[in-house]
């Protein structure tokens, strides 16, 4: 019998901050608040389960 693999229901997501145009990539179910590295403008804030995204999203990675 074969079993089939699970995939992950979280994902990494390359983001692009509104304000300074920085490019980083973040988890997509965050714990806590994520802000951009350089200008410190909030990214992603934790809404029980899938992030309230701030920023745009570029790419999900796998």
């Amino acid at each position: 019998m074969r079993t089939a693999t699970k995939q992950p229901a979280s994902k990494f997501l390359r983001v692009r901050c509104s304000k300074c145009k920085n490019e980083q990539i973040i988890f997509g179910k965050p714990a806590s608040k994520i802000n951009c590295l350089v200008c410190n403008t909030p990214l992603l804030e934790p809404a029980g389960g899938k992030g309230k995204m701030k920023g745009k999203v570029l790419e999900v990675l796998d």
